[in-house]
């Protein structure tokens, strides 16, 4: 390898195809990106040079289409096109909205709403998801007026000469969020936004000359896309990319990856990590290797759980791995990916927060864990440039310290907005402190505090479950749920309150699988689960649902969307394993 990160030459790089011209001069022949075939064995390989060659011939087809300024779906599996079409886009100017490929007829639903909204007619995609679009869901009335283009096919059309190249400030990619708490909504991030969430990403987690990235994170979602595409090309380092579905059915792939092919950076949400701590207790990691060089392991994209974190360096450690590799983060699609994360030569930071304070809104650290405590882990803190202010969502004012806040950002890597929405981008990314200056801040609508420079995130504002006048958090009563009974799988709760026009119930949904209504049985998992949130939290629980696993409505990331639950609920849509889970 020849070089590291840009900065010796960042005044030329202005955007992500920039980057890749550089690559191409520097490291033509250096590895860029590969495909593991079952997640296991190389099976494709990039070097920048093909790369840049794969970026400009697909540029010029999309100039050719009549795309260039205009928008298209981006509908690929996890692989090496995805990463050519995408900095294809970027050079004709073509804005992609990544959409995760269907695997049922419902799937289609949300392809037709981003595309609608997106006012996209074409679908890029591959050949082989063309042909299955093709033949099961050919007559599909989500499909019509949308036409399907597969960019690792020969091009038919005629060449095109290629616009003017992007500006830093054009929208490099409508990032459409997941879905976890309404309808999804296209995040209009630019080359500028991208350029700089890469350098903040390897100014916190530095990107040395012997860094290699291991994902199987899917690439249309946020964090797979900076960690598995954007953050490798911009530290001119491999990245070696495996298909969701590896990790998922076998979670000790993503470790052996690392340590046969030296990953120093990979990313996941909580529960991964906990899939493969479960792994190891079965004794699925004995061949894992030598985890000693994995330096970054970045969790976040879901509440950070701490006993999955202890869980995890325990069953670890032995292998090499050290408490200081694990990185908790936050992020969203609005700043376009990381706002805060740990740095990686300390371990993260774990505290006890007294559940009473905490429901009024307080911060309060308890010396050890008790009845009344809840566990916390902060999120890390901010690079130069991104500010995290804490503020009152009611008044707008910033709140003292040691209070329960909304989560507000500014800095470079905040989007420029919704797509076609521009009152709602003017509220969500560019509000006001009251009292405060003219700086313009970004809404997460998340909920947290800052002590002693580390984001600790607590929920969601418009999940909070309010009884007898204190807020409850529904990632605590699910975590709660889920640990009460022995062989449930991480993610599998979801809480909510709903009014049934005199008061507000609390209604606590639960996936179990066919071991789990044998031994212990439907019964008395249904009373260990609500004895566990009584225990734990002082409430009661006016109704639970134990249902088949699968049965919880999930976003592309995997995050529960407690909203979709509620109106399925609502609706009587939900089946529970027996009456008398309802009683």
């Amino acid at each position: 390898m020849t070089s590291a990160r840009l900065d010796t030459r960042a005044d030329e790089i202005r955007t992500l195809p920039d980057a890749l011209q550089l690559r191409r001069e520097r490291q033509s022949d250096d590895v860029a990106y590969v495909s593991l075939r079952d997640g296991e064995v190389p099976d494709e390989t990039l070097t920048y040079g093909e790369l840049a060659d794969a970026a400009h011939e697909r540029a010029v087809r999309f100039a050719a289409l009549g795309l260039a300024g205009h928008t298209a779906v981006l509908l690929y599996p996890s692989g090496l096109e995805f990463v050519r079409t995408l900095l294809g886009c970027m050079t004709a100017r073509t804005i992609g909205a990544p959409v995760q490929v269907p695997r049922r007829r419902d799937g289609l639903a949300r392809i037709r709403r981003i595309a609608d909204d997106a006012g996209a007619t074409a679908i890029l995609t591959t050949a082989a998801v063309k042909r299955d679009l093709q033949d099961r869901f050919g007559d599909a009335p989500e499909l019509a007026g949308l036409t399907l283009h597969a960019t690792d096919e020969p091009a038919i059309t005629g060449l095109a000469e290629l616009p003017e190249g992007p500006r830093p400030d054009d929208i490099a990619l409508l990032q459409y969020t997941s879905g976890s708490t309404g309808e999804p909504k296209g995040v209009m991030v630019t080359h500028r936004n991208f350029l700089h969430n890469a350098r903040e990403t390897a100014e916190l987690w530095p990107l040395e000359p012997d860094a290699t990235v291991v994902n199987w994170l899917p690439l249309f979602h946020d964090m797979g896309m900076l960690f598995g595409v954007v953050m490798p090309l911009w530290g001119g380092i491999p990245s070696y990319l495996m298909a969701p579905d590896s990790f998922i059915r076998r979670p000790a792939r993503w470790l052996e990856a690392i340590a046969r092919f030296g990953g120093t950076h990979s990313a996941a949400p909580s529960f991964a990590y906990e899939l493969c701590v479960r792994a190891a207790a079965d004794g699925q990691t004995g061949d894992v290797g030598d985890l000693s060089r994995w330096r970054v392991a970045a969790n976040g994209a879901e509440p950070v759980r701490r006993h999955v974190i202890t869980a995890f360096l325990e069953a670890f450690a032995p292998h090499g791995f050290t408490p200081w590799a694990m990185c908790p983060g936050y992020g969203l699609a609005e700043n376009t990916l990381k706002v805060t994360g740990t740095d990686e030569h300390r371990p993260p930071r774990m505290a006890w927060l007294a559940a009473g304070p905490l429901g009024d809104g307080i911060a309060e650290f308890a010396a050890e864990p008790g009845p009344d405590t809840l566990p916390a882990v902060g999120s890390g803190s901010t690079v130069p440039g991104t500010t995290v202010r804490i503020v009152d969502p009611a008044t707008r004012r910033e709140c003292p310290p040691g209070h329960v806040g909304e989560i507000w950002v500014s800095g470079p890597c905040v989007a420029a907005g919704y797509w076609n929405r521009p009152e709602l981008s003017e509220e969500i990314f560019r509000a006001r402190i009251e009292g405060g200056d003219a700086t313009g801040y970004l809404r997460t609508g998340d909920l947290g505090f800052v002590h002693d420079g580390d984001l600790f995130v607590t929920g969601r504002q418009k999940d909070v479950i309010i009884r007898k006048g204190r807020n409850f958090y529904p990632q605590d009563i699910e975590e709660s749920a889920q640990h009460a009974v022995d062989g449930l799988h991480p993610n599998c709760a979801a809480a909510f309150s709903v009014d049934d026009g005199s008061s507000e119930r609390l209604i606590v949904l639960v996936e179990v699988d066919g071991r789990v209504a044998r031994v212990p049985g439907i019964a008395a998992a249904h009373d260990a689960i609500r004895a566990a949130i009584w225990d734990r939290h002082r409430l009661e629980a006016d109704e639970i649902l134990l249902v088949r696993r699968g049965t919880l409505s999930r976003t592309s990331s995997g995050k529960v969307q407690r909203r979709a639950c509620r109106q399925r609920y609502e609706s009587g849509a939900l089946t529970p394993l027996t009456a008398e889970a309802q009683r």
